[in-house]
């Protein structure tokens, strides 16, 4: 696709850096206002500029991208760009938080004095996986999905997918091959990538599926770096390969830690689907949401029974669904 034949090339002039929100790899997120006018109704917005060495045709296949990907409530919506000359500028939407790992970091303590700490997590894990169900819709892979590129708004609830700068379109592949060229092994987030891409430089939704369970890994342990004790990537690998993963975090609940284990079976056709996961978080939400309705509602000589009646309910619903996938 031609991008610049059809695409924008927006104004830089009119718009003003405020803060940094994240630097990654090949890009730079600030937030910004427009000093002149709105950007397609927006004036606080956020601004994505590459570092040098990243090529035209890099960004140009994240442009098409997200426009394929267009709006959705759980992905960084792209308002804008202009691609003309380096350093090139992604316009997208605003966040009031900026990247879910430093605001776990920053607001560790508070967070883990919060009782319902595990549902909020379990909340925030719905909607990323929302995001990561659209995508497998539009035959998308992110390919960097990491706790480092979810954007909050306002946690919970508001939490978007970001960075689709290693993202492939996979109508437009032959094969399900990595595209890396080169020293693959060096050029993408080895701690969050699947046991299949070392071995045969093999990438699928499937790999997505894999870096999820290492997102939820990263929310239970304020955004700790996965394989903390490893300190080279080749140990990482040899680590991975030889069928070992992340240590349990202590005080995850049983239905997130399950689903962990499932999104790192070692083989690729065993692990849920999006759709899978979206369905059992739903549920765990679902039976959270009547467990507070009904305390609050019946005597208190009863919450005991209906407490028990509840955990028999919830093993057997995820059970049955985890049944399914195998």
């Amino acid at each position: 696709m031609d991008l610049i034949s059809q695409g924008s090339c927006f104004n830089t002039s009119g718009l003003g850096m405020q803060q940094l929100i994240k630097a990654g790899r090949e890009g730079v997120y600030y937030k910004a206002k427009m000093t002149r006018g709105t950007c397609k109704g927006h004036s606080i917005v956020t601004c994505k500029m590459t570092k040098e060495g990243v090529t035209h045709r890099r960004v140009a296949r994240e442009v098409n991208i997200m426009r394929k990907l267009g709006t959705h409530k759980n992905v960084l919506q792209l308002l804008d760009w202009n691609i003309t000359q380096a350093p090139y500028m992604l316009i997208l939407e605003s966040v009031s938080s900026g990247t879910l790992r430093s605001f776990l970091q920053v607001n560790q303590h508070q967070l883990s004095r919060d009782s319902d700490l595990q549902k909020h997590f379990t909340t925030a894990a719905y909607h990323i996986a929302h995001a990561m169900r659209h995508l497998r819709s539009k035959m998308v892979v992110h390919c960097d999905l990491a706790l480092r590129n979810i954007m909050v708004n306002h946690f919970p609830r508001e939490v978007k997918l970001a960075e689709f700068g290693l993202a492939q379109d996979l109508t437009l592949l032959s094969s399900r091959r990595s595209s890396h060229k080169g020293n693959h092994l060096q050029k993408v987030p080895l701690r969050w990538y699947p046991p299949e891409y070392f071995r045969n430089n093999y990438y699928s939704f499937k790999g997505d599926v894999w870096a999820f369970g290492i997102v939820l890994w990263e929310m239970q342990t304020f955004g700790t770096l996965p394989y903390p004790n490893l300190e080279t990537l080749e140990l990482v690998v040899r680590y991975i390969c030889s069928g070992h993963r992340n240590s349990e975090p202590e005080t995850c609940r049983p239905e997130i830690l399950q689903m962990m284990k499932d999104c790192w079976l070692e083989s690729y056709t065993q692990r849920p689907s999006f759709n899978n996961i979206v369905s059992v978080l739903e549920n765990i939400l679902e039976d959270d949401a009547v467990s507070v309705a009904f305390s609050v509602t019946v005597p208190l000589a009863s919450p005991i029974l209906f407490c028990c009646k509840n955990v028999f309910k919830r093993q057997s619903r995820h059970a049955k669904c985890y049944l399914s996938m195998q």
